[in-house]
């Protein structure tokens, strides 16, 4: 995999992304529309237009899920033999990138907390460096992610 901003000779090493949950906001907005849009129906059955305005508002739904799963989508994670690279969509003409030198990392650690968090294997993972903290929140797989960055880490050593 290339990815833009790769500089010569860097390998890809790892590529991973928030969990799935993330975008279960769109779903549950697509399914608050089509009960808002349902009772018009309920109130004025005998009205067809009330058909149209159902279909109005389960297109606004598809719209508001379409547009969960293209932050999730487009938000990632890309590790490399030089650097750990944040890509997050932050809405559609919102994009934020950080780069994290391998060198510069002090420590990492990861946690999976709560029932969910368990359940649906996922979690956050903590890179420390002498500038600051990175959190990478909600990543799935989080002890294969974190066991893929650490021994990219050592490796770099």
């Amino acid at each position: 995999m290339e990815f833009e901003g790769q500089r010569e000779g860097e390998e890809v090493i790892y590529v991973f992304r928030r969990h799935i949950l993330t975008a279960v906001k769109g779903f549950w907005w697509l399914v608050g529309m089509m009960v808002l849009g349902a009772i018009p129906m309920i109130i004025w059955p005998d009205n067809g237009q009330m058909f149209l305005v159902w279909l109005v508002f389960i297109l606004v739904g598809i719209l508001g899920a379409a547009y969960s799963w293209i932050l999730w989508f487009f938000s990632f994670y890309v590790v490399t033999n030089e650097r750990l690279r944040q890509v997050r969509q932050k809405g559609m003409f919102n994009k934020s990138v950080v780069d994290l030198e391998l060198a510069s990392i002090l420590n990492m650690s990861y946690g999976v907390h709560g029932v969910f968090a368990t359940m649906f294997d996922y979690g956050s993972i903590l890179v420390q460096t002498g500038a600051g903290d990175l959190v990478l929140s909600m990543v799935s797989h989080p002890e294969t992610v974190y066991n893929e960055l650490e021994n990219t880490w050592h490796d770099k050593k």
